[in-house]
This record gives C-alpha cells, sequence and structure tokens, in this order.
C-alpha cells in the first residue's frame, strides 16, 4: 500500500508540473491557384502562398500569479517550400507577465497594426493577393524592442513599444503605442507609431449585430515628404457554415505611396470573398480583388480559390 501511495504521489506531482510548463507547436498552411493581371499585361495563372507560417510557443506558470512564455515564428512559402530569409523572422520574444501587466523583449508584429488594419481584416487575414494593401508602414521594423502591455481593465487594454536604434546608421528610435476597448459588441482601438519623420495615426471601430459584422478603419501616414489619408470599410455576414465577405479601401493626399513609382491622387482596392468553413480549423475560399493606382502599370487584380489549415 505504501509503495501504490508513492507513485500515485509522484504521478500527481509530474502532472501538476507538466501543467505548469507547456510547449506548443502550431502553424497555418494558407495557398490559393490565382489567375492575376498586372497593369496591361496579359492574365496568368499562379500557385501563391498566403503568409504560411509556423512556429513555437510556451508558458511557465512562477507561481504567485507570474508567468515566463516565449513565442517563436517562421515563414515559408507553402507553394514551393522555401523557408523564410530570417528564420525566426515573424515572432522571437520572451515575456514576463502578471497582475502589473506584461513586459516583453525581442521581435514581434506593432501592436499598432493589430489594434487597427488587422482587427478589421476578417477576409483571408490580411494576407495574400487581396491583402490591404493602403494601409501605411504595415512592414514597420519590429525587432530588438521591447514592449509594455496593460493589463485589461473594464474592456480597455494598451501597449506601448521602443525599437532600439542599436547605433544603425539611419536608423533611429522607432515607438508604438496601441490602445483597445471591447464592450459587448462594440470594439474600439487606435494605434501611433514614429521613427524620425515617418509617423502615423489610426483609429478603428467594429460592431457585431447578429449574423453581420462591420469594420472601419481611418489613418494619417506621412513619410517626412509627403502624406496621404487612408480609409477602409469591410463587413461580413455568416449563414451556417459560409461567410460573405466584402471591403473597399482608398487613399488620398499628397503623393500615394502605396505602390512603387505611383503618382498624386487617389488609390482604391476593394475585394469580394467567400469562405466555407469545413471545421474549426480548415476552411475553403474564393475571391476577387482589384486595385486602381490611376496607373495603368500599377493596377492589379485577381480571380482565387484557395485553402487554409490552422494546426
Amino acid at each position: 500500500m505504501k509503495k501504490i501511495a508513492l507513485v500515485a504521489a509522484l504521478a500527481a506531482v509530474s502532472a501538476s508540473a507538466f501543467a505548469q510548463s507547456s510547449v506548443t507547436l502550431y502553424g497555418r498552411i494558407n495557398t490559393t491557384v490565382e489567375s492575376q493581371k498586372v497593369g496591361n499585361g496579359d492574365r496568368k495563372v499562379v500557385v501563391a502562398n498566403n503568409s504560411s507560417r509556423f512556429g513555437l510557443k510556451g508558458q511557465e506558470d512562477l507561481g504567485g500569479g507570474l508567468k515566463a512564455s516565449f513565442n517563436l515564428e517562421s515563414g515559408l512559402n507553402s507553394d514551393d517550400g522555401r523557408a523564410a530569409p530570417t528564420f525566426w523572422g515573424r515572432e522571437a520574444w520572451v515575456q514576463l507577465a502578471g497582475s502589473f501587466g506584461a513586459v516583453r523583449l525581442g521581435n514581434f508584429t506593432p501592436e499598432s497594426y493589430f489594434a487597427t488594419a488587422d482587427y478589421i481584416s476578417m477576409h483571408n487575414h490580411d494576407t495574400g493577393s487581396s491583402q490591404d494593401e493602403l494601409y501605411a508602414f504595415k512592414t514597420y521594423r519590429s525587432s530588438n524592442k521591447i514592449g509594455y502591455f496593460t493589463p485589461t481593465v473594464g474592456g480597455f487594454s494598451g501597449s506601448a513599444s521602443v525599437s532600439a536604434g542599436e547605433g544603425a546608421a539611419g536608423r533611429e528610435k522607432l515607438f508604438d503605442l496601441a490602445a483597445n476597448y471591447v464592450g459587448g459588441p462594440l470594439h474600439l482601438g487606435a494605434g501611433f507609431s514614429k521613427e524620425g519623420d515617418v509617423k502615423q495615426i489610426a483609429v478603428r471601430g467594429l460592431y457585431e449585430l447578429g449574423a453581420f459584422t462591420v469594420g472601419a478603419y481611418y489613418q494619417r501616414a506621412d513619410d517626412g515628404a509627403q502624406n496621404r489619408n487612408v480609409y477602409r470599410l469591410s463587413g461580413m455576414y455568416t449563414l451556417g457554415a459560409s461567410e460573405f465577405h466584402a471591403n473597399f479601401g482608398a487613399t488620398q493626399g499628397k503623393g500615394d505611396f502605396a505602390f512603387a513609382n505611383g503618382g498624386g491622387g487617389k488609390t482604391t482596392q476593394f475585394t469580394l470573398g467567400y469562405n466555407y468553413n469545413l471545421s474549426k480549423r480548415t476552411k475553403v475560399y474564393g475571391f476577387y480583388t482589384a486595385q486602381n493606382a490611376k496607373l495603368e502599370s500599377k493596377d492589379f487584380s485577381s480571380l482565387a480559390a484557395g485553402i487554409r489549415h490552422n494546426f
């Protein structure tokens, strides 16, 4: 009986220790077949990667409400199997969290983007050829950062981070701020980023009304030499396993720097999409997207069908 009791006690201790520390492998494979046209060129059929990725994340319960966690995430090209040039280039950070909030060190996506443009990108998670091409500074530097994340109080949460210049030529400190509010069906957000003379500020709203979800953001962007306003409206209607998506975006201002070699004036983009959820992790979908840069050589359109699987 003593041996049985000892074995049971050891099993309980082992189970408790395992529950306090965990590591998870996760990822997303997202691939489309598309008929694309660029400018005045002929249409071509391509198999395209839509920001596929895999990663490791883990958490350890240190006791007293304190937790340590990490995230390592790498991109991959699902169309040809190539790895990303920087292997853990998507996310690479360590974090300590408690009742005070969380402190994070490393490489992580700017929260100002998550709080605004990404939040309303309900179709295909802002990836692939239907991604939001108008939001400015989506690729803001994410490396060498220290960030603080507040606890959520009354539906409000926020974050602040700074990327060190580390003495590199032409590289200054980058500041990023974000705020979010969730109150029932109402979701609000705001984001601000600045590096030298380059800066952007954006606000976002999203509302859920039964089967309908409607979201929008407005951004004011300035790269030091020219500026512009960016607008986007998106909507989703769910019916059983089906999702119907539509979004429209536009820019207006002094200069159009959404597309390389773009000129002044207005740039527009719209997408119509349909998703069918085969399960909680797998969906098939189709979409048509078009970008009009007021320059024929920069116009783009694509008719696509794809499969997305999360693991």
